[in-house]
């Protein structure tokens, strides 16, 4: 029965991954993604039967979309199956990323936020206040009104996810882990201490998603005055693996990307550790949490899948 209800569970998630409505094919194809090897037909069963709970909705021939309801249900099931998904989720994301700092070239993981076209020139502006200030990860981002994910009425903005730099770090064979998402205090551009960190692999929420809706932020003040609380996550990366990491870095700065924050076996008010070196970086959502900040209505799906670099720099 509980391996039953989390097939349920996971059809779930998935259709809340996800925008646009979805088929029983593709969500076969995803499922098995996730160690649940299920036919097209099984999973149209359990599409049925979700269909009569209301946690799913039938599009015409398009297929599913979660309902509020299955929301609802997606966000009370199974919490302790929940512990660790976040970062689940982010690391499939670092999979795919096929990027290549050498060239510029390949896929990268992005996060999509959503506002309403009254507040289109606010929230650009916010964006662009957190990139001249140099706390944003990468130094651009893409606008799209025209496109199925963005609803009538809106406009949405691709922003890349730091997890990008996980997936190129993993495909020069060096092994990273996504430690902390923190609240980083600077002091007149100098960054001080982290005020709160909360570990990827023990939480059922994106913990920078949990402090940008607490109000824990001050990025409008960073960006002003240099002085402010802002978003940066930590990773871990063996020592031995010190010159790789920093050539691999020196190429994301050439393309863009704007990290590390710092870089060592003990930085800040982090445990030293003479084997591991932690990475800091600003976190691509200090972008929505200066929207936020300005009281502007956003809506951000972390971590919305992978797309081409080539169409965030260029907008082809």
């Amino acid at each position: 029965m509980i391996r039953t209800e989390r097939k349920y569970v996971e059809i779930l998630r998935i259709l809340r991954e996800h925008q646009e409505p979805m088929g029983a094919k593709r969500l076969s194809e995803l499922m098995a993604e996730r160690g649940f090897i299920l036919s097209d037909r099984a999973v149209q069963y359990y599409l049925s039967y979700l269909d009569t709970t209301g946690f799913t909705a039938k599009i015409g021939n398009q297929g599913r979309i979660l309902t509020p309801e299955g929301r609802q249900e997606t966000d009370n099931a199974l919490v302790d199956d929940r512990i660790g998904f976040i970062i689940s989720k982010l690391e499939r994301l670092a999979y795919r990323t096929t990027f290549d700092p050498s060239t510029g070239t390949g896929d990268v993981a992005y996060n999509l936020s959503l506002v309403p076209e009254a507040a289109f020139e606010p929230a650009r502006a916010a964006f662009d206040e957190v990139i001249r200030a140099g706390s944003g990860f990468f130094s651009s981002y893409r606008i799209i009104d025209r496109d199925p994910r963005v609803p009538p009425g809106h406009v949405g903005f691709i922003s890349i996810c730091s997890i990008s730099m996980d997936g190129v770090f993993q495909r020069k064979g060096i092994p990273v882990k996504m430690a902390f998402g923190g609240r980083l205090e600077i002091e007149q551009g100098n960054p001080k201490r982290f005020r709160d960190l909360i570990g990827y692999r023990g939480t059922t929420i994106d913990p920078l998603e949990l402090f940008i809706s607490s109000g824990l932020t001050s990025i409008a003040g960073f960006a002003k005055s240099r002085s402010g609380i802002v978003l940066a996550n930590v990773r871990e990366v063996p020592t031995a693996a010190k010159e790789p990491v920093v050539e691999t870095i020196r190429l994301m700065n050439s393309c863009g990307f704007v990290f590390p924050v710092t870089m060592g076996n003990q930085v800040f008010n982090l445990p030293d550790n003479p084997y591991r070196l932690s990475i800091v970086a600003f976190s691509g959502m200090n972008l929505v949490g200066n929207c936020v900040e300005h009281g502007i209505d956003i809506k951000t799906e972390i971590g919305a899948g992978n797309i081409q670099f080539s169409k965030i720099v260029d907008g082809n």
